[in-house]
């Protein structure tokens, strides 16, 4: 589906959605306004967040408690880049800005004017850019289950302060967390030591790593380097199958209720297979 609205009219005459909702033939459709309004209490209670979390705990005696992988992704914005014009025009039309040649654009002197919170985002070099959120995923590296997944604004930082924000909580030993070479970075990696973490981090070539050999020539390094592979998996499904690959909310908040929803079914299919 891609719309609320487009399911309250096929909700109208499908024989299907009206068994699984336990409805009969007479029972009047949902509004589509009724979705907002029940949404807009799913935000303030944090409803989404407290189903992910209840669900992962229901399955913590399958997940490590000292072995982590941290990644992150793009998700595209539902927005156009038509949308994406200078901070200053008030034009409500977005029908003229289709052809950019020649023009500069940046997040500092552009702004989306259908959804503000996205940022222009582009995942390498030579790839095209678009409006995103930064997706971040924290598993654990027995069976690959989902132990944080949030959303950010997609900056060049975001996925190494987001993964902080995700891996600091008290806890009385040692773990640690395998990651690419993104997270190379003397700041990531001296932060994760000071909250005893063990930072098992791809080291770069191209460039003075800040992950030394003693960290290297340990079983456990390459060990996580092999099983954070996973987390791919992970961002394939929840793309794929969980129909996150591009938003269909505008703003972060709306965006993360969203993928606390997908991030728990695949918990659920998780512990199922």
């Amino acid at each position: 589906m891609r719309s609320e609205r487009q399911f309250c009219e096929q909700l109208e005459y499908n024989l299907l959605y009206r068994w699984f909702l336990d409805m009969d033939l007479m029972a009047p459709a949902f509004d589509a306004s009724t979705f907002s309004r029940n949404r807009r209490r799913m935000l303030d209670a944090d409803i989404a967040g407290q189903f992910f979390s209840a669900v992962r705990d229901q399955g913590a005696e399958l997940m490590s408690r000292e072995h982590f992988s941290v990644d992150g992704t793009l998700i595209e914005a539902w927005a156009s880049l038509k949308s994406f014009r200078p901070n200053d025009d008030d034009s409500s039309d977005c029908n003229g800005w289709g052809d950019f040649r020649g023009h500069k654009r940046s997040n500092q002197t552009h702004q989306s004017k259908t959804d503000p919170e996205a940022r222009l985002m582009r995942k390498g070099r030579g790839r095209e850019a678009k409006l995103s959120f930064g997706g971040h995923a924290l598993v654990e590296n027995r069976h690959g289950l989902l132990v944080d997944l949030r959303i950010s604004e997609a900056n060049g930082r975001c996925e190494r302060q987001t993964a902080l924000r995700m891996l600091k909580r008290k806890r009385a030993h040692r773990i640690t967390v395998g990651a690419d070479r993104g997270y190379d970075c003397a700041d990531f990696v001296q932060q994760c030591r000071q909250a005893n973490i063990t930072p098992h981090v791809a080291q770069c070539t191209h460039r003075r790593s800040a992950i030394d050999a003693r960290t290297v020539s340990h079983d456990g390094y390459a060990v996580s380097q092999r099983i954070r592979m996973r987390i791919e998996q992970v961002f394939g499904w929840i793309k794929s199958i969980g129909g996150l690959r591009r938003t269909r909310f505008k703003g972060r908040q709306r965006t993360q209720l969203a993928a606390h929803l997908v991030g728990a079914a695949y918990n659920l299919q998780g512990r199922q297979a």
